[in-house]
């Protein structure tokens, strides 16, 4: 399956990625500074569902398309994606 995503859509997966790259830079750097490990796990723990996030998003995005086919218009399909996201997040 190919992945489609409009403009928007993109973006704000794009953004999240780019955020989870910034905080796993950082934790590199803790690492080599020798943080505490508590810091470092925190930060781990952080970016893990940053990422758990990006890939949410990504399968509403999937399954939005599936019901879009359906002929319904733009407001609803973008309602349809933000339930659709928020159910996949609530099991995580």
């Amino acid at each position: 399956m190919e992945l489609e995503m409009a403009a928007d859509e993109l973006k704000g997966v794009l953004n999240r990625l780019r955020r989870a790259q910034g905080q796993i830079a950082g934790i590199i750097k803790m690492i080599e500074d020798g943080r505490d490990c508590e810091d470092v796990i925190t930060q781990l723990a952080a970016v893990s569902r940053a990422l758990d996030r990006v890939g949410f998003a990504i399968i509403a995005t999937g399954l939005q398309h599936c019901v879009a086919e359906g002929g319904q218009p733009t407001a609803d399909r973008q309602q349809m994606r933000a339930r659709l996201e928020k159910l996949f997040l609530s099991l995580a």
